[in-house]
């Protein structure tokens, strides 16, 4: 795995609709941009091969990273895989959506949920958004959220964009009703 660079970004929420938010609402991204291991190889009927030799060492990478930055504990989680121009969707998601790479996290956050995910091809410097969901329960509305990142420089055409994102709580000034009011 060639690992071209590592961005961290950490976003620190103090006010949302017009009210402050205390303490401070984080969130964390950690990306690393890779060259895609099947570019330039045309259609590859079979992708264990990158799988095996990148998923979870990605996994393992990007998991103490992430949470590392956020400095709380993980309470949403989720993943992301962007490809550059010369690879296909599935590229990314052959990375991101094995336990090869997925169960480092949930081991590292001490979670039990699927990572919520986004997988897509771009250009460089394409914007994407992260969803994020609670670590031990899909179901609670106040972690759903969402992140825009984006690599300025990155994924060049043969290149995959592999990110992790965690917050340490659920949407600044949250006040929907729990899901189980309207079962």
């Amino acid at each position: 795995m060639n690992i071209r660079k590592i961005v961290t970004v950490v976003e620190e929420i103090r006010s949302e609709g017009g009210r402050e938010v205390w303490p401070p609402a984080r969130v964390a991204v950690v990306a690393a941009v890779i060259d895609n291991p099947w570019a330039g190889q045309g259609f590859v009927p079979d992708l264990t091969a990158g799988i095996d030799a990148n998923a979870s060492d990605l996994g393992a990478l990007l998991s103490p990273l992430v949470l590392e930055a956020l400095k709380a504990p993980a309470e949403a989680y989720g993943k992301a895989a962007i490809v550059g121009l010369d690879g296909e969707i599935e590229h990314g998601s052959a990375l991101i959506h094995t336990l090869k790479f997925g169960d480092h996290f949930r081991k590292a956050a001490n979670a039990t949920t699927l990572l919520p995910a986004v997988e897509k091809r771009g250009p460089t410097g394409v914007a994407f958004d992260i969803p994020l969901k609670h670590i031990t329960d899909a179901s609670i509305r106040s972690h759903h959220q969402t992140v825009e990142v984006r690599v300025a420089d990155a994924p060049h055409p043969g290149e995959i964009v592999v990110a992790l994102a965690a917050a340490a709580q659920g949407r600044p000034q949250q006040r929907l009703a729990p899901l189980s009011t309207e079962q």
